[in-house]
């Protein structure tokens, strides 16, 4: 992807989400107030701290305001979709955590990501945790935060964030995480869909330029997701989960999930400019012939066997 600075400093603030939240607020404009100050750290840090997956834009009229995206990470039914935040700093800060906004285009996609916005999170004293878990005014960071959200939330088996299964064996229902992430992976598919189409302000050519780079590889992981070669999160993420000759059991509604989402995003990341020559329209699946064959094999062996058993035989058409 070309080269995108994960920190700068934008002029338009006008779609944000707090947008009229801390208006006339002299601690955001006057340098001697102690929240000017620790905010201008929190701009430092995330400066020079930043990982190539996480983009910040703070505003050069409104410093207590922020935007950011992250990138979902590879071996995650996330990987390669852009979540949206919009964060504000309150007038007591660090005293208070910042608020957080997640854009999330109708789509439920996450236990810790509701539809309406809300981001559950202990470090933001929005979900109950242990008081190492929660904000600390002396140490805890927007970074911090950010990074949280990434590692702990987008993470490769979020139906685990869920309390109802997180304090249970995993392995009982490591059926049912699956199928989650098989569904996680259509919204998000259809969340790309949505960013495309509207994206948030000061993103428009990342965005673009995000899904021209990266549009052919969702592509391919919708073709090798719906054969079931490889499990969702895991197309390109390591040799051998893209290389195993296991076949991953695939369900019809998934396969039917995925033509749809797959045509209209062949067309949104075509007007982005991503090269698609090997790509087709339709997402085609693949006829498991081996197995039919097999299947097949066996059954006219057993017919066979059947018929000369009881002394049957196939009549010889007259000539």
């Amino acid at each position: 992807m070309e080269k995108w600075d994960t920190f700068d400093v934008v002029s338009d603030e006008s779609d944000h989400r707090f947008v009229l939240q801390n208006i006339g607020r002299n601690c955001f404009t006057d340098s001697k107030c102690q929240v000017y100050k620790t905010i201008m750290k929190e701009w430092k840090i995330l400066q020079k701290n930043l990982p190539d997956s996480i983009y910040v834009r703070v505003y050069e009229r409104r410093i207590d305001l922020l935007r950011a995206v992250i990138v979902g990470a590879a071996g995650t039914p996330y990987h390669d979709g852009l979540f949206f935040f919009d964060i504000a700093f309150p007038s007591n800060y660090p005293n208070n955590p910042p608020h957080i906004y997640y854009h999330s285009f109708g789509f439920g996609l996450n236990p810790n990501l509701y539809s309406h916005g809300l981001v559950c999170l202990s470090l933001l004293n929005t979900w109950i945790g242990k008081k190492c878990e929660k904000w600390n005014p002396s140490n805890s960071t927007l970074l911090q935060v950010l990074v949280s959200i990434q590692a702990l939330v987008l993470n490769e088996k979020p139906l685990f964030n869920e309390p109802a299964y997180r304090l249970l064996t995993r392995s009982i229902f490591e059926g049912k995480s699956r199928a989650y992430n098989d569904s996680v992976f259509v919204l998000t598919c259809y969340s790309c869909l949505s960013i495309i189409r509207n994206p948030p302000a000061n993103f428009e050519e990342f965005v673009r330029k995000h899904f021209r780079e990266r549009g052919h590889v969702i592509l391919a992981a919708c073709i090798e997701y719906a054969n079931g070669r490889v499990r969702v999160g895991y197309y390109g993420y390591n040799k051998i989960a893209s290389s195993s000759s296991k076949v991953v059991k695939v369900s019809a509604s998934f396969q039917g999930s995925l033509r749809s989402v797959y045509r209209a995003m062949y067309k949104q990341f075509e007007q982005c400019g991503a090269s698609l020559e090997s790509f087709f329209a339709e997402l085609e699946l693949e006829k498991k012939q081996n197995r039919r064959k097999d299947g097949s094999g066996i059954f006219k062996k057993a017919m066979g066997k059947i018929k000369q058993a009881f002394g049957w035989k196939k009549e010889k058409k007259s000539t």
